[in-house]
């Protein structure tokens, strides 16, 4: 009985040097394909097993509209404690669809007072990135203040949440104040599939939302096999006079074809490369890890 659990004890050890050499074969990887560009990248992936992949995860990265997800958290816990359905109505002013930012939304009803379900605020707030949707939310929770207690309450430390859409477009550099670290982001994200952080039809909601998702499809999913299901959340903002972007980010849970699942976060800040190089950047490191996960 000793030889069986000393074999096994020996088994598991080999088995845990061969993981923590391929983790590290492939940030090595990832290194070397950043090599050159002319970004700040941060790259994050956590399996299911707690398996753990980093790059240059000590930058306090700008979310952008990353934050969204965090704002949809806070949202569906206090409908999930005062039991409010997603197809409960909420009143919209004209006043709170505020003009020159992304809004679908506004476009839709520009000049106008609505009633739309919250259901709806959260799918255009999520899978548009509408920003006049998403301060609505942030308005309805009770501030972003209240955003920010909560996601500390779950034990997420390594962020910060501060701004609201509004305020970052009135002073774009305060989008640097939303910010997380890339382990952090996935952390929250595994957190919010696995966890009971409230009742299933909202959650359920919340990651058929996320895989509805139509911005950035050159990002997360652009290289990956059709047949994958990435639910995600991306953010994007505009350049400054140099032409500097502060950031292009993208990130979610990706369900292989087998089931096998994990968790990722890409955020590239402060960069001089392309839209186009940006997203190829997130891209090309999101096929990496998926290759490696086969």
């Amino acid at each position: 009985m000793k030889l069986r659990y000393t074999l096994i004890g020996v088994l598991c050890f080999s088995i845990n040097i061969v993981l923590q050499a391929q983790q590290q074969a492939l940030e090595g990887k990832i290194a070397g394909f950043l090599k050159g560009k002319k970004a700040t990248v941060g790259v994050a992936v956590l399996t299911d097993k707690d398996e753990t992949i980093l790059h240059n995860n000590e930058v306090h990265y700008p979310l952008l509209s990353v934050f969204k997800f965090h704002v949809a958290l806070a949202v569906l816990d206090k409908m999930n404690r005062e039991e409010i359905p997603l197809k409960h109505i909420v009143h919209v002013k004209a006043s709170q669809l505020q003009p020159n930012t992304y809004s679908p939304l506004r476009q839709k009803h520009s000049g106008q007072d609505l009633d739309i379900s919250l259901g709806e605020l959260l799918q255009y707030s999520i899978s548009l990135s509408d920003n006049n949707a998403c301060d609505i939310l942030i308005e309805y929770t009770g501030g972003i203040g209240h955003i920010h207690q909560y996601i500390r309450k779950l034990g997420i430390n390594d962020f910060n949440l501060s701004e609201t859409e509004d305020s970052m477009h009135r002073n774009p550099q305060k989008a640097y104040a939303n910010w997380s670290t890339p382990s952090e982001m996935v952390r929250l994200l595994k957190m919010a599939d696995e966890k009971d952080l409230f009742a299933p039809v909202y959650r359920d909601f919340l990651w058929k939302t996320m895989t509805e998702t139509a911005t950035g499809s050159n990002k997360l999913k652009g290289l990956l096999p059709s047949n994958t299901v990435v639910g995600h959340k991306t953010g994007s903002s505009d350049r400054n006079l140099k032409g500097v972007k502060m950031a292009d980010n993208d990130a979610g849970i990706v369900i292989m074809p087998g089931g096998k699942k994990y968790y990722i976060a890409v955020f590239v800040t402060d960069s001089s490369e392309t839209d186009e190089e940006n997203a190829a950047i997130i891209a090309h490191i999101s096929r990496m890890v998926y290759d490696e996960m086969k």
